[in-house]
């Protein structure tokens, strides 16, 4: 491939991540623990936008059980947000070759 095709190839490939950056910010990931007691709401950057919790849970000798839930429940959500970042960088790459360990983002 001659260096005017990469650039336009790069080019193209820069317009996608900011798309999918867009796409990402814009999406909401739900993470679950206690089998389904907690669960949280992220968006696709990590951000926590919100808990629920299982009304059977709220009892003050609770407490240290939901707070170690709302941990696992937020670990669960980031987890899929790190997996479907990768999906997309995926898409955004197209097979292009990119040295091990440069991160785009």
């Amino acid at each position: 491939m001659d260096l005017k095709g990469m650039m336009g190839q790069l080019q193209g490939m820069q317009q996608k991540m900011q798309d999918m950056q867009e796409t990402l910010a814009n999406t909401e990931v739900e993470g679950t623990s206690g089998g389904g007691l907690v669960s949280v709401a992220m968006d696709g950057k990590g951000t926590l936008k919100g808990v629920k919790i299982d009304p059977s849970l709220l009892k003050p000798e609770e407490a240290e059980i939901v707070e170690d839930l709302i941990v696992a429940a937020a670990s669960d959500a980031r987890s899929k947000t790190e997996t479907l970042m990768q999906e997309k960088m995926k898409e955004v790459t197209g097979g292009l070759p990119l040295p091990p360990g440069m991160n785009l983002f």
